[in-house]
């Protein structure tokens, strides 16, 4: 995907998708290598919950053994199939799925409100004292196209950023 010039450089996007399957394992491990952001797609179906759990756990050991720190690299999850009667109720998947990570940088510690989600937050403080991120989560319905450009503009911006 060609962008353009974007502050004086051609900027141009690789994209790549892999089975969520963990059997594809090697396949998976290969297109990490040297990724500059990661969309998750998670499947929406109640019944997929174990199997979204156990590839986003293959994600961050796959990501670990590169050395990479998934929490400091652009990384959007997307809620796919959401126009399905099955379709787990988004607060289920932020707890199985997002429920956020420990941040230590100081820069970020401010209360950040989601803009996807109404009363949510993608920064906040525990009352403990410890401050909480999230990735930001959109929803989906990939045969339609809903929601998809948006992920992919999400993770793009972070990626341009990150860059910069």
């Amino acid at each position: 995907m060609d962008l353009g010039t974007i502050r004086g450089f051609k900027t141009r996007f690789h994209l790549y998708t892999v089975p969520g399957q963990v059997y594809y394992n090697a396949s998976r491990k290969l297109i990490l290598k040297g990724v500059d952001g990661i969309v998750f797609v998670a499947d929406s179906q109640v019944e997929r919950m174990e199997a979204n759990i156990e590839s986003m756990q293959n994600l961050y050991d796959n990501m670990s053994e590169y050395g990479y720190d998934l929490t400091r690299l652009p990384f959007v999850i997307q809620y796919n199939k959401r126009d399905l009667p099955n379709a787990s109720p988004v607060k289920d998947l932020q707890a199985a799925l997002n429920p956020g990570w420990l941040l230590a940088n100081p820069d970020r510690q401010r209360v950040t409100p989601d803009p996807n989600w109404s009363g949510d937050y993608l920064v906040w403080q525990l009352p403990t004292g410890e401050w909480i991120e999230r990735a930001p989560t959109y929803e989906g319905v990939a045969i339609t196209g809903d929601g998809v450009f948006e992920t992919l503009k999400a993770v793009s911006k972070l990626v341009l950023k990150s860059l910069g």
